[in-house]
């Protein structure tokens, strides 16, 4: 029986939250509308992973639960979702951490209504974007992410909100102009009736210098959104200002858009391009490891600390799409996932902890440890995970990224040892910023200087929200076939076509 199972799970968080603002406003109206949100949030999970389980084939490397209907017939633009197993991990991905991020909201009471009404709509737009297949469509659910962070960081906010939000929506609206020109001209060249269609597309073939236009322009959208140095300024800014239930959602979903465009686009539509870009994506991805890894280590602010952290994962994320092997590939995707549930997890304890002591900057911290053991003991356990401890996620994903570059057949042996090298010191840079990041907030005893201080421990939320992380970081580091099994027949369709194009 056909039923739309994407066109329900990509409109329902949207339409629910749309009738937030018809809630009784008697009582106490906060509680209502968050619990409210969560239902919605663990209602789509659970149908997202009802329909992954029962109507998705592992084994299939083709789109399923593909669903067309036409929109607007001008332009042949159709309303096209279906999935591969690309994206059924991001899509898992995003409805997890979006749950435990509305759980962690706990603490906003203002205008609380159009909160968690623009925490959904991100839902929305986030999986919209991971499950279209239609190259308009991508690029209006990847717009649906504009607003809502805007408005998140400029609402709630902390000191210099303003700012921060200006520049977030400077950069990614400036870059989405080069998505906005590419995605007709992929559409109109070369066929008497337009098409959108990824399937068409992908046997499309183009002259050399328009695919190399086509993908510089998508490059520099998904630039700013992964984000890629130079284009990455705006991230510790809008990092250090947003509410954690904000930055859980940014670290752990928004970066990972970027470089799932990279390979569902670039890679998949524009293959001869991403031939002749890729050995400068694995340039840029080891300088973008080490120079952030570098700039954190010099970072007062706690959040922005682990801004610059997120900046030098995601240069793991490019080398492995420019490996062009399918263990770099599946290693890039692994670490889109592990890094997702990193990343979100210490945003949170940052902002729990912010939330009991009050300070932001590392200097005026010290000795919390004492009076909050069990925030220390999971803010070591997310460190050790973040600087790649064997059995964690973070170590499978940078290994497989590493077996990726030294099997890869089209790079000569010394700029795999160079690329290798680069990546080795930016994994030992990686222990010295996080480490000293630890070491500053929990040990010593400069808290104990703060006349009349109280701190009370994390409470059962804080502690709930950080094991759900855990557990699947722990999961992946063990059995890391648990999310490679999903994307591995896709990815060697997309590099049969690849190099048979």
């Amino acid at each position: 029986m056909y039923f739309p199972w994407l066109t329900i799970i990509v409109v329902l968080p949207i339409s629910a939250g749309s009738s937030i603002f018809f809630l009784p406003r008697r009582g106490n109206k906060n509680k209502v509308v968050r619990w409210y949100t969560i239902c919605i949030c663990l209602l789509e999970l659970l149908l997202t992973t009802y329909a992954f389980c029962y109507h998705f084939q592992l084994d299939d490397p083709l789109i399923q639960l593909e669903e067309a209907y036409k929109w607007i017939n001008t332009f042949d633009f159709h309303w096209r979702p279906g999935i591969d197993g690309l994206s059924v991990g991001p899509i898992l991905l995003t409805g997890f951490i979006t749950t435990l991020a509305t759980l962690a909201a706990r603490p906003v009471t203002r205008d609380s209504r159009l909160f968690h009404f623009l925490m959904l709509a991100m839902y929305s737009g986030q999986i919209g974007s991971f499950s279209s297949r239609d190259l308009l469509l991508f690029f209006l659910m990847w717009e649906l992410e504009l607003i809502p962070v805007y408005l998140l960081v400029s609402i709630w906010g902390g000191k210099k909100r303003l700012y921060s939000a200006t520049k977030f929506i400077l950069y990614t609206a400036g870059g989405s102009i080069f998505l906005l020109m590419g995605v007709p001209g992929m559409g109109l060249y070369g066929s008497n009736e337009p098409t959108l269609n990824f399937e068409t597309l992908a046997n499309q073939s183009y002259p050399l210098g328009l695919e190399i236009i086509f993908y510089f322009g998508f490059l520099i959208a998904y630039a700013v959104k992964s984000p890629i140095i130079p284009l990455h300024t705006w991230l510790p800014d809008t990092h250090g200002e947003a509410h954690y239930s904000t930055c859980m959602l940014l670290a752990g979903i928004l970066l990972k858009m970027g470089a799932y465009g990279l390979v569902r686009i670039n890679m998949e539509l524009l293959p001869h391009a991403h031939s002749i870009f890729s050995p400068w994506l694995m340039i840029v991805g080891a300088i973008q490891i080490i120079y952030a890894a570098s700039t954190s280590f010099g970072q007062r602010n706690l959040k922005k600390r682990i801004a610059y952290s997120s900046v030098s994962h995601m240069g793991f994320t490019l080398i492995g799409i420019g490996s062009i092997t399918d263990t770099g590939i599946n290693g890039a995707i692994l670490q889109i996932i592990s890094h997702g549930f990193i990343g979100a997890a210490l945003f949170f304890l940052a902002g729990t902890s912010y939330d009991r002591i009050r300070l932001v900057y590392l200097d005026e911290m010290g000795g919390i440890a004492i009076p909050m053991p069990k925030i220390f003991t999971m803010f070591s356990s997310f460190s050790m995970a973040s600087l790649a401890l064997p059995g964690m996620s973070g170590f499978v994903a940078e290994s497989v990224v590493f077996f990726g570059i030294i099997t890869s057949p089209k790079y000569l042996l010394m700029p795999k040892i160079l690329i290798t090298f680069v990546m080795a010191i930016g994994m030992i840079l990686t222990p010295i910023y996080s480490l000293s990041m630890s070491r500053r907030m929990f040990y010593g005893y400069k808290l104990f200087n703060v006349p009349n201080s109280y701190f009370f421990d994390s409470g059962p939320r804080e502690l709930f929200v950080s094991v759900c992380i855990l557990l699947p970081v722990i999961g992946i580091g063990i059995y890391p076939d648990f999310v490679l099994s999903l994307s591995i027949d896709r990815i060697e369709a997309i590099l049969s076509i690849y190099f048979h194009k």
